[in-house]
This record gives structure tokens, C-alpha cells and sequence, in this order.
């Protein structure tokens, strides 16, 4: 049975063609299902050109867990998100349609089935030229999100937001973790080692040579302390030397921020990034070949006011608007 009262009725901003979010003129921000920045549902497009997908996975994890349900309150803080970027000069709703994809389905006790498991559910999405906003979930996801854009445009640049450098060995004897993703691209030839950044790395590590194990697989490094001492600008201005043209993966593991500004994830690090130094480098980056991306390790159990989910629902609404920009130019 259909009911036609208009107060059980989703309006909806539809403009440039797209159907954009509920419009919170006539339904306010705290009602109604909260998708990402309140958009429609995979389903209830004919066509989408971005995709927000959820991945609810925290099996591999090595301090305290909970990002599972990352992709839960990263939608609810979204809620505020509105349909026009000022600091970008776009509205990403009306120059491509977005849609936010549900979450994938994946194992929680199985990390090998999981992982091959996204890896399917992504690639269709790149096999049919769909970019990927993908959150999360622990970094363990990085590895066949990376495969699906590999699998389509080659080894592909990256540049990684993280308190850690996530290029380490085993865990436990475990090859798949959150701390390993990027070891396992670079063995398995999906990165361009010319064109590889971590950005806002710091903390202690286990001893020198892991930084020169790093080093040897081609990555760049800017610790915080450089965006902090030679600012946003010239952190950008190397970071699009080092990309230049090449196919562009970006991953922020919201620990690249201070626990001032994130305390809800599960491995927090003093000495962070601020929310609009990272933005700012964010929006500086604009007009690379964008190809893939995630906002990962958001853990809502930690988070205080939701701090973290808000800062995580910006960074993926800008990366949103990267897409955007790239296909109106």
C-alpha cells in the first residue's frame, strides 16, 4: 500500500539534473534516514557518478576496536553538510550524482574473505567508471580498495593521511591488519613507488628501520611537524610535484589528526593535524586525477560530541567535491 499524504513524502533538492539531498527547508536535518549528507540511496538513482559506500569492518585492528561503526556516525554527523562548498566554489550534488551505496557486506570473523569480498564490491564500481568515497571501517580496507583501481587504470599514485606509516610486516603473524595495507600494495605492484606520500606521520615506532624498510618501498614522507613548520601551501605545492599526472588514490586514516580534533579512533597519536590544515591540504590537491578514496578508522565509542565523526563527514564531502571539480573541467 502507497500513501500519498505530503508529510510522509521525502522532498528533495533536485537540481543541474541530479537528485541531491533532502531538502532541510521542508524536512529538518535530525529527521529522516540518515544516509550520507542525507542523499538518495543507490536505488533510488537511474545513474550515479560518485558513490558513498560504508564499510563496517574492524577485524583488523591492533589497539582498541570500533570502527565498525564508522560508517554509522560519519552518516549521522553528516547531516549537517550542505549543498554548496564555498571554500571550493561548487555544488557537488548538482554537477554529478552522488549516492550513498549502503554498506558492504563483509565478514567480520573472516579477514581473508573479507577483503576479497570488497575487492568484488568495489571493482564494479570502478569497472563502471563509478568513483568511490569509501568509510570506514580500519585501514585493513585499503588493500582491496587499491586492487579494484589498480585492476582499471594501473598502479596507481597515493598519497596517505596517517599518524603511522601502515607499511609494516605481520602483526602476530598476521599479514592482513590495519597496520599492513600498503607493505601488501607495494609486493603486489599496485602503487607507483615514483608517486607515494604519507602525510601527518609521527609517534614512536618499533626502531629506525622501519622507517628505511619505508623508504626503500618508494614512499615520501611529511610528519606533522613539516605541515606545522613549512605550512599548507608547500606541503601541497611537493605533494603535486610528486603525483603530477598519475592516477591519484588519497587514504586518511582519521588519526592523521590530533586527538584534539579526533579523539574517536583507536590508535590516537599527540601531536596531529588540525581539522583545516587538513582540509586546506585537501582543497589544494584539487585537480589531480583523483581515481579513489577513503576515510577510515573513525571509532564512534571514543568520540566526544561526535568531533571526529564531523571532521570525517567534511573530509569525504571534499572528496566528493574533487570528484565534482574534476568532471566539470
Amino acid at each position: 500500500m502507497k500513501f500519498h499524504h505530503p508529510a510522509l513524502q521525502t522532498p528533495r533538492i533536485v537540481e543541474g539534473g541530479h537528485i541531491g539531498p533532502v531538502d532541510s527547508s521542508q524536512l529538518p536535518r535530525f529527521a529522516g534516514p540518515a544516509t550520507f549528507a542525507r542523499l538518495p540511496r543507490l536505488d533510488e538513482t537511474e545513474h550515479v557518478d560518485v558513490a558513498v559506500m560504508g564499510v563496517p569492518f574492524d577485524s583488523g585492528v591492533s589497539y582498541r576496536p570500533g570502527a565498525r561503526f564508522g560508517p554509522a556516525g560519519i552518516r549521522e554527523a553528516s547531516r549537517l553538510l550542505r549543498p554548496y562548498n564555498p571554500a571550493s566554489d561548487i555544488s557537488p550534488f548538482a554537477t554529478v550524482q552522488v549516492a550513498d551505496a549502503g554498506d558492504a557486506a563483509i565478514n567480520p570473523f573472516d579477514i581473508a574473505d573479507a577483503i576479497d569480498t570488497l575487492e568484488q564490491a568495489s571493482g564494479e564500481f570502478a569497472r563502471s567508471g563509478v568513483k568511490l568515497v569509501t568509510i570506514g571501517g580500519d585501514h585493513t580496507i585499503a588493500l582491496p580498495l587499491l586492487r579494484s583501481a589498480a585492476a582499471v587504470h594501473g598502479p596507481v599514485a597515493l598519497i596517505h593521511f596517517d599518524a603511522h606509516l601502515d607499511t609494516w610486516d605481520t602483526y602476530f603473524g598476521a599479514e592482513y591488519t590495519h597496520g599492513t595495507p600498503f607493505r601488501r600494495a607495494v609486493e603486489e605492484g599496485i602503487l607507483d613507488t615514483e608517486a607515494l606520500c604519507h602525510v601527518g606521520t609521527r609517534g614512536p615506532l618499533y626502531g629506525h628501520k622501519d622507517l628505511e624498510v619505508d623508504r626503500r618501498f618508494g614512499f615520501g614522507i611529511y610528519t606533522s611537524a613539516d605541515v606545522f613548520r613549512r605550512g599548507v601551501d608547500e606541503i601541497v605545492d611537493a605533494l603535486r610535484q610528486r603525483v603530477g599526472a598519475r592516477p591519484l588514490y588519497v587514504s586518511i586514516d582519521i588519526d592523521v589528526l590530533d586527538p584534539a580534533h579526533a579523539p574517536g579512533t583507536g590508535t590516537p597519536e599527540a601531536g596531529g593535524l588540525t581539522s583545516r590544515e587538513l582540509l586546506e591540504i585537501l582543497r589544494g590537491l584539487r585537480g589531480l586525477h583523483l581515481v579513489g578514496s577513503d576515510v577510515v578508522e573513525v571509532a564512534p565509542a571514543y568520540d566526544h560530541a561526535e568531533i571526529t565523526s564531523i571532521a570525517a563527514s567534511h573530509l569525504a564531502y571534499e572528496l566528493v567535491c574533487w570528484y565534482a571539480h574534476l568532471a566539470a573541467h
